[in-house]
């Protein structure tokens, strides 16, 4: 997909195109376009997962060959790492089209959630997952609490997780794994809050919705869209009914 197509789609979901805006009208420009971002980052996600699940030859390449599916994921870390720590330095076009690529390779290598999962209870997972992350997200939209504390604390704990996901690989226990999910789920929870209102803040300073103002835009809408994706993960691995 072309950036001027993707970003035309951006515009006329939000009916508006890029132009200055008085504060109070920025915020939640922006905030649509970090939502608008966020949903067609899931839409791609979603039919490139299915997409490679449907297509014997994409998924049997990516489950015999460890070095096509750990490429891919160093790719999903490198691409995070590298428009996190490198947006104010891209343009707005480049930003965006890794964006679309981080999608794209994030469902091919969630695409084996289809043949480990029924489709009914892959589509169930969803809706509660997006419940959950909407009403989270307009907590953390719109409570006067400062969540920044909590927010440390929930990274934290995520590191945990990752340490007892890489021991959990070792000892493939099922009820340290479910141990984890509950945990997950906890702090993705949590860090959609967090993150809605860091997000917010950090737009609230922007005078107009300009290339800068939308590149925070963008870099907010991944971290969302990070958010969302393990909250699905981990709630599917509580509540997912296996083939």
């Amino acid at each position: 997909m072309e950036y001027k197509d993707f970003d035309r789609m951006v515009n006329e979901a939000e009916g508006t195109y890029t132009r200055s805006y008085s504060p109070s009208t920025t915020l939640p420009v922006l905030m649509r376009k970090v939502y608008t971002w966020m949903a067609l980052a899931l839409v791609i996600t979603g039919i490139t997962a299915y997409g490679v699940a449907t297509t014997p030859s994409l998924i049997m390449a990516i489950a015999n060959n460890s070095i096509l599916f750990w490429g891919l994921v160093i790719a999903e870390f490198g691409l995070v790492i590298g428009i996190s720590n490198m947006i104010h330095k891209l343009s707005l076009t480049t930003a965006t089209l890794l964006f679309i690529l981080y999608s794209v390779i994030n469902g091919a290598t969630l695409s084996f959630i289809f043949l480990l999962y029924t489709m009914s209870s892959i589509s169930t997972v969803f809706f509660i997952t997006a419940g959950t992350f909407a009403v989270m997200a307009l907590i953390g939209y719109t409570t006067k609490i400062d969540l920044s504390k909590m927010g440390n604390i929930l990274y934290m704990v995520l590191i945990g997780i990752l340490i007892a996901t890489a021991v959990n690989i070792f000892v493939h226990s099922s009820g340290f794994q479910l141990i984890i999910s509950y945990v997950g789920v906890l702090v993705f929870v949590g860090l959609t809050a967090y993150d809605t209102q860091k997000i917010k803040l950090m737009l609230n300073e922007q005078s107009s919705a300009n290339e800068s103002a939308q590149k925070l835009a963008l870099l907010g809408a991944l971290s969302l869209y990070l958010d969302f994706v393990n909250l699905f993960i981990y709630l599917l691995r509580i509540f997912g009914d296996r083939r």
